[in-house]
């Protein structure tokens, strides 16, 4: 088989098809048209003499064929990938300017510490720290990379999953006053809450174990602030259900209370994502790797 420019490149969109889980999916990760995409896949085929993919109105499927050089091609294809960024790690330092997108308030905490060790290590790269809830449009916005908490739906860009944040229920003393501490996820629906945009509005998902339920929740005030949220939780305004991070220090002072420690709610993925491309710069290389050795470390 030659390992010709063009079968590499027949070979990437396969991959990238069968990962994205269709022709129009690949076609946006790689900023291509389907028909071309298609046009690769037939090529690929028709070079190999096999079918790789069987095509339908709902779904692709591989081939027995197909699944076997998918698994053998995406080896192949992560093993070159290692070797250059490699071979370019011993000349390539990172340096220059890196524009990152983070969660306002994750990204005012959690990050701060993680991208300052990431400045002392590499003093030839600066950061424009970008403070933004909603995921950004990386090339008319010129960003480099955009940490999310949450999941990830964008079929144009890479998302490396680094790690979670844990969420638990809270309430001010005040609000609880004259009450008797809930006992069962059924007796909160009696409190007023706060609901935080985007993850939740009119109900809750609370798990103990394996065991889940689904509360419907009447909120007092609804925010996309995590800081809006727990500042009214203070004030005793509702129940929240919020980043065990952002309320550790107020357990600790007693301003609030955990409610059903046993139930929480299911953590949240954090994810780095940056566009596809041919090539990444050592500077998006060396950021992400850092994220991924600390952010999963934290609480």
């Amino acid at each position: 088989m030659s390992a010709s420019p063009d079968r590499l490149l027949l070979t990437q969109t396969f991959i990238r098809i069968v990962e994205a889980g269709s022709l129009s999916a690949a076609a946006a990760q790689m900023n291509t048209s389907q028909p071309t995409v298609s046009r690769r896949l037939q090529a690929l085929e028709r070079s190999l003499g096999l079918s790789l993919i069987l095509r339908s109105t709902h779904a692709l499927r591989l081939t027995e064929a197909g699944a076997r050089y998918y698994t053998r091609a995406r080896e192949l294809a992560l093993a070159w990938s290692e070797f250059e960024s490699d071979l370019r790690g011993a000349v390539d330092e990172p340096q220059g300017l890196l524009r990152v997108v983070v969660p306002h308030a994750f990204g005012q905490n959690h990050l701060i510490g993680p991208m300052a060790a990431f400045l002392a290590r590499y003093p030839r790269v600066s950061i424009e720290w970008l403070l933004h809830d909603t995921p950004p449009d990386f090339v008319a916005e010129g960003i480099d990379c955009a940490v999310r908490v949450g999941e990830v739906s964008d079929p144009a860009a890479v998302a490396i999953r680094i790690g979670e944040v844990p969420r638990v229920l809270a309430a001010a003393p005040a609000l609880l006053a004259g009450c008797a501490l809930p006992q069962t996820p059924e007796a909160l629906a009696e409190l007023p809450w706060l609901a935080l945009l985007p993850f939740y509005r009119k109900e809750v998902r609370l798990q103990r174990g394996s065991e889940t339920h689904l509360l419907a929740i009447e909120p007092r005030v609804t925010t996309d602030s995590l800081y809006a949220m727990r500042n009214a939780a203070l004030l005793g305004v509702g129940v929240v259900l919020a980043s065990e991070w952002l309320l550790r220090e107020s357990f600790a002072s007693g301003e609030l209370v955990q409610l059903l420690p046993e139930w929480h709610g299911a953590p949240l993925p954090v994810y780095v994502t940056y566009p596809y491309a041919a090539f990444y710069p050592a500077k998006l290389r060396a950021f992400v790797e850092a994220m991924r050795d600390t952010v999963r470390l934290l609480g």
